[in-house]
């Protein structure tokens, strides 16, 4: 957060809340996982890429303790859901 945020007032975005608002709003589409990586902090993040009216998107998201769970879903290769804003095609998450 900068100096910026901090004098204007802007809240720290909440991940979870992102993520919450995506599954109960956000269109899917399908998408593939690009490579997965294991942070030192113990999170593990898929990059995966989608697209959507003939665009491309590439990002990441940090998988969940449930997702976690299921490692081959997520293996690099992997056919996934992705969620994402309309209004804001590369706010994404993988389900």
């Amino acid at each position: 957060m900068g100096l910026i945020d901090k004098l204007l007032g802007r809240k720290k975005p909440d991940p979870d809340a992102r993520r919450r608002w995506l599954m109960a709003n956000g269109r899917i589409t399908d998408g593939e996982i690009i490579d997965a990586w294991v942070e030192t902090n113990g999170d593990e993040v898929v990059y995966y890429r989608y697209t959507l009216n003939g665009v491309d998107f590439e990002s990441s998201d940090v998988l969940t303790a449930a997702q976690r769970q299921q490692p081959v879903k997520y293996a690099p290769g992997a056919k996934v859901g992705v969620r994402y804003d309309q209004r804001n095609q590369g706010n994404s998450i993988v389900e």
